[in-house]
């Protein structure tokens, strides 16, 4: 009895809470019970919006409007912190970020959905850490995507019948203004597959936040560097925006019962990696930061 009683503590079953972060389309869920807007207080300021919280086919859901209802966030002004610790701090095991993107490859046409697997992080106007001075930390990016969920994201797409692509770097850049075409062809001689505003820093702060975190970037358009590219108008844009958010719509649907509620831990071990980050001798730590730091690192804080 007692044998069994410590293997069930060395590995509990924990239930899946998947969060998901993206435009509005993606949140009208049908058969999405119990659904609520929960207003989640952080440490590091406001979040984008509210989250909303419900299940869907037995899995919880948390969705996030990554720039607030009715788009009133820039790609900068999102407090990156706050939205990932609010999903931290209200239970969420998992991320998925749905994101529009323009593409830098012509194989990669509009309605295209990227299941990018590396990013090129050039913003340089955002804070890109929960750690700092007083308290300093160190993860790997090296694998920036988990491995699980892009997986089941690829797969989900082929069934539902949209056209998807595994793997490729999506350059994230500042904005808000596009690119000039000698960044779009410096980004395409690079070898990058996407371009957009928002998946960073959101994937550094997940991973120190020991979140998986897996992107699906949907092209809306070629970025400038396509010759056709003027011919493009913006009703054009549009309308392939609100397919895209169709399509992301029955992708969540699909994915959510395939994660199943009883979670299964990321075959890449991010629910870990700060076991390895933290540098900062414990003496030493700032108690001001520590304490904003209670949801994203309490599992190794209360050891």
């Amino acid at each position: 009895m007692a044998h069994h009683h410590e293997r069930a503590k060395s590995r509990p079953m924990s239930k899946t809470v998947l969060g998901i972060i993206g435009g509005s389309g993606v949140y009208d869920i049908p058969g999405l019970e119990n659904a609520r807007w929960e207003t989640v207080k952080s440490p590091w300021g406001a979040p984008s919006d509210a989250l909303l919280t419900g299940t869907f086919k037995g899995v919880d859901l948390v969705f996030l409007p990554r720039h607030g209802r009715g788009h009133v966030q820039t790609p900068t002004s999102i407090n990156y912190r706050a939205n990932i610790d609010a999903l931290k701090r209200i239970g969420v095991t998992d991320v998925i970020s749905v994101s529009a993107c323009g593409s830098l490859k012509e194989e990669l046409p509009p309605g295209m959905f990227v299941m990018a697997d590396q990013f090129i992080d050039r913003t340089f106007a955002r804070e890109k850490s929960f750690f700092g001075p007083g308290f300093v930390a160190h993860v790997s990016m090296a694998h920036p995507v988990d491995s699980r969920l892009s997986k089941i994201l690829y797969e989900s797409a082929g069934e539902i019948g949209v056209p998807c692509s595994r793997g490729g770097a999506y350059l994230c850049m500042e904005g808000p203004q596009f690119s000039s075409l000698a960044e779009s062809n410096l980004y395409r001689s690079w070898g990058c597959s996407v371009i957009g505003m928002t998946a960073m820093p959101e994937a550094k702060l997940a991973r120190e936040a020991e979140l998986p975190y897996a992107i699906v970037a949907m092209v809306t358009d070629y970025d400038c560097w396509h010759e056709d590219h003027g011919h493009v108008t913006v009703d054009q844009v549009v309308k392939i925006m609100h397919a895209n958010a169709e399509n992301a719509r029955k992708l969540v649907m699909t994915v959510a019962p395939k994660l199943g509620p009883n979670r299964v831990p990321s075959p890449d071990g991010t629910e870990t990696v700060l076991d390895t980050a933290l540098i900062t001798a414990p003496e030493k730590r700032d108690p001001a930061l520590l304490a904003k730091l209670d949801a994203v690192a309490g599992r190794v804080l209360k050891k």
